[in-house]
């Protein structure tokens, strides 16, 4: 189960950690796993391309972990980004009957 932690503070998303593997089909053919990865990635380079924003990230490869965490303000750009990431995140979880994924919320 790919379990996903995204973190607000006041109502805004601040950052996010995902751990785990999601166990639908066997390595390299799990289409959870890889739009899970391609949402939370895609997000990171968005927000490092597209912002000024300064942040924080733990990855390891291998275990599918990775921490992303921004830092000072936060741009009206990032914020929509981490918003469409969340969207994306309960549409892969409803359309998978949340069984392969665990999404929680917390404030921090």
């Amino acid at each position: 189960m790919i379990n996903i932690k995204v973190f607000s503070k006041d109502s805004v998303y601040t950052g996010f950690e995902v751990s785990g593997h999601a166990g639908y089909a066997e390595y390299g053919h799990d289409i959870v796993c890889a739009a899970v990865s391609m949402l939370v990635l895609n997000t990171i380079n968005s927000i490092e391309t597209f912002t000024g924003d300064h942040f924080s990230v733990e990855a390891e490869e291998e275990s599918g972990y990775i921490k992303f965490q921004l830092e000072d303000t936060i741009s009206n750009d990032s914020k929509l980004l981490l918003n469409s990431l969340v969207l994306g995140l309960q549409g892969v979880a409803e359309e998978y009957n949340k069984e392969y994924i665990n999404l929680e919320f917390k404030e921090v």
